[in-house]
Order: structure tokens, then C-alpha cells, then sequence
């Protein structure tokens, strides 16, 4: 079978490789490359925040965690197994999701502004990394990468199937006018040498370390495009984050970074004739990856 892959995100790539291992002739065709897309920005917790289906996108991360755990006894992928915790400051129930990241727990009294919080060892991805060793992985598989930008789905011919993993782009492919950008701001900082990373996840104050870097975020723009980084928020962040992880204080900041994510009321995994659909993931590209690219292969067959 001949498939095209739409998109050289995580999606795609993790799709790509997913479909190349069951024997199928698998190019991609990409208007960004790997280390242009909005993957490479993610800050790499592998954690399914506020994805809907909750139910498919549990199962979607429980088959991620497991690609990544194996993963990340691979030197050179960029996946490591970092503990940390999850802060709240109201009570809420354990999330849906607690048993497909494993090991997670209750702390007690968090201290500060804070009245709940979870533990627990998930993989953190240094995308830079990550998407290169992904990218390599599916040339080695016999990949061929094609960068052109396609006007409809059926452009990425010739194949038997096409995948859409084109994130963002698939709100003009498809079309489907439900894909809607949500910008999101990062501040990258020179590691003092963290051992675990902390979210906050009412103000969506995050410290994420990666050895040679901090990723500290971060912010949620609905319907906003821009991809220029704005100083005022990296000021913010800035703040939330030291206020956050004090250790910071006098780490030098390296640079701020904007991606586009791919918001979607669902993420859409689907097949439709001769398409497979895989967008709409918002956030959790990284988290859901395997799961999705698993399916898709599922699909295909």
C-alpha cells in the first residue's frame, strides 16, 4: 500500500513510522520541516492536559507513556523519565487520566498558594532532540520526506491513502473550521541544574528541565496567529516562573518561543474513504502521539 503522510510534526512523523514498520510504502509531504513545526516548541511533559475524548485520549496516553518509557533507555532520543509535580490551588478529583501516566500520588499539604497537588514520573521530551532522532527514524525506515505545500488533501498523491496529520493545517484541508490556532509563549532558560519539573495548573505557570535548557511557560492565546515572541509576556513568565522555582533567579534566559497549536473541540482520529484523519490535538501532540499513530495504522490496514 502507498501512503502519504500530511505533516512532519510529531504526528506525522510518529504516523509515518508507525505505518513504514507494518510494510506499507509511506512518503511525507510537508510544508514545514521537523525542526520548524510547532512540536519543537512544546515544552515535552507527557500529559494529556484537558484533551477531550477523555476516554480515547487516556488510552491514546497510556500507549504513548509506554513507547516513551522504552524510549527513553535509548541514549540519543531526547526522553528521559523526570519526576514532578502538579499543582493546584483548589481540591479537584485525581484526573482521568492517572492511570495511563502510572505511580501517580497525592501530596501532602504542597505549601504556598496551593491546597492540592499530584506526584507522579512521566517522560519529559527535549523536542529539539526528540524530533531530529523521530525524523532520522523514519528516513532509516525508508521514508521519503517531500517539502511542498498542498492546497488540497488530494495534491499528496500519488497513494492508496492519504493520512491528514497536518495539525494546524488542516482547518484550510479538510476544511474544517472547528481547527482553530491557540498561541502559546515560551521562555527558554539556562538549567542551574533541576532534577524535577512543576506545573501550576490554574495560572499555567510551568518549569520543565532538559539539562541543557529550561522551558518556562507559558500562555494559551485563542484565535491569536502571531508568532512573534511579545517581551511583556516574557516578562510574565518570567515571573511566574522564578516565583515558582526560585533556583531561577540567575539563570540566563537564551530565548522566547512561539507556536501555533492546533485546537480542536476533539482531537479527530477517523477514517474517511481514502483519509485517515489525525488532528486536532491542541497540546498533547507529544503526549498523544504513539497512541494516535497507532491507531491511524489500524486504520490503514
Amino acid at each position: 500500500m502507498r501512503v502519504a503522510v500530511v505533516g512532519a510534526g510529531v504526528i506525522g512523523l510518529s504516523c509515518a513510522l508507525r505505518l513504514a514498520e507494518r510494510g506499507a510504502a509511506v512518503h511525507v509531504v510537508t510544508a514545514d520541516l521537523p525542526a520548524d513545526t510547532t512540536s519543537v516548541v512544546a515544552g515535552g511533559l507527557v500529559y494529556p492536559r484537558h484533551a477531550e475524548p477523555a476516554d480515547r485520549c487516556a488510552a491514546w496516553t497510556a500507549a504513548s507513556v509506554a513507547e516513551f518509557r522504552r524510549l527513553a533507555e535509548r541514549p540519543g532520543t531526547g526522553v528521559r523519565l523526570v519526576p514532578g509535580r502538579l499543582l493546584r490551588r483548589a481540591p479537584r478529583p485525581v484526573p482521568p487520566w492517572a492511570e495511563a501516566v502510572g505511580g501517580m500520588r497525592r501530596v501532602a499539604d504542597p505549601g504556598g498558594p496551593w491546597t492540592d497537588a499530584l506526584a507522579f514520573t512521566p517522560p519529559l521530551v527535549h523536542t529539539g532532540r526528540y524530533l531530529a532522532w523521530l525524523a532520522d527514524a523514519v528516513a532509516a525506515a525508508g521514508v521519503r520526506t517531500e517539502r511542498r505545500r498542498l492546497r488540497r488533501l488530494a495534491d499528496a498523491g500519488p497513494a492508496d491513502l492519504v493520512v491528514n496529520a497536518a495539525g494546524l493545517g488542516a482547518r484550510e484541508l479538510v476544511p474544517d473550521s472547528r481547527v482553530v490556532p491557540a498561541r502559546g509563549q515560551v521562555v527558554h532558560l539556562t538549567d542551574p541544574g533541576l532534577t524535577e519539573w512543576v506545573v501550576d495548573e490554574d495560572d499555567f505557570s510551568y518549569v520543565l528541565p532538559h539539562g541543557d535548557h529550561v522551558v518556562c511557560g507559558g500562555t494559551e492565546e485563542p484565535g491569536n496567529d502571531d508568532l512573534a515572541p511579545d517581551p511583556r509576556i516574557t516578562e510574565d513568565i518570567l515571573c511566574r516562573c522564578r516565583a515558582l522555582v526560585p533556583e531561577l533567579a540567575g539563570a540566563e534566559v537564551l530565548d522566547a518561543r512561539v507556536g501555533l497549536r492546533p485546537v480542536r473541540p476533539h482531537v479527530r482520529v477517523e477514517r474517511a474513504g481514502d483519509v485517515v484523519h489525525c488532528y486536532g490535538h491542541g497540546g498533547t501532540g507529544v503526549t498523544l502521539s504513539w497512541g494516535c499513530a497507532e491507531e491511524v495504522a489500524e486504520l490503514a490496514a
